[in-house]
């Protein structure tokens, strides 16, 4: 395994091919937690964390899936493991910062709806990643999917203090930063060669 290989992997989950900026999955936490900085990146870390553990649990379901000859499995599996693993993800949090817990309200649950989750695990198979590159790129995703909030929320912070004509306050702002985000991480699309 080349260390360039796994870092191209890393750049392209994170950067090239940002799965909120550049295909557009997650959107609904993206634009329903990126109001306040601090809850956007521990949202990200969250969606991070869950993805980590979808990502290999569904290496080695995808590897088990193939063994017994019943990859229709695939699928149902990783909706179960990745609703599994947000409910742990949610009772540690509810635990451990239950302000959080309020502050991310209906977003906790929706990571197991979030359709970048599944993504990744599809993703991964799809591109026939071994564990270590599958690990590298659902790093890679998570770590994109906390820049994305993170650059969110901090413009959207710093609208909040700015003069903005009322017919573009609210939600017609917001889609257009998010536009205008994502057409700047199209810049990155010629890192891949």
């Amino acid at each position: 395994m080349k260390t360039g290989n796994l870092w191209f992997i890393f750049i392209n989950a994170s950067l090239i091919n940002n799965f909120v900026l550049a295909y557009f999955l997650g959107i609904c936490p993206f634009l329903g937690v990126s109001g306040k900085l601090s809850t956007a990146s521990r949202m990200g870390m969250a969606v991070t964390f869950v993805m980590l553990i979808s990502s290999m649990a569904a290496y080695g379901i995808h590897a088990f899936l193939l063994w017994v000859d019943a990859p229709f499995l695939q699928l149902i599996s990783y909706i179960v493991v990745i609703a599994s693993t947000v409910q742990l993800v949610e009772m540690f949090i509810k635990k451990f910062s239950p302000t959080l817990f309020k502050a991310l309200g209906i977003f906790l649950p929706l990571i197991t709806t979030n359709c970048a989750i599944l993504g990744l695990a599809l993703f991964q198979t799809n591109k026939g990643y071994n564990f270590l590159e599958s690990f590298v790129f659902a790093l890679g995703a998570g770590l994109g999917f906390t820049l994305a909030l993170v650059l969110m929320a901090g413009l959207r912070e710093k609208l909040d203090f700015a003069e903005v004509p009322a017919i573009a306050k609210g939600t017609a702002l917001t889609l257009l930063v998010a536009g205008i985000l994502s057409l700047t991480f199209m810049g990155f699309a010629g890192l891949g060669g």
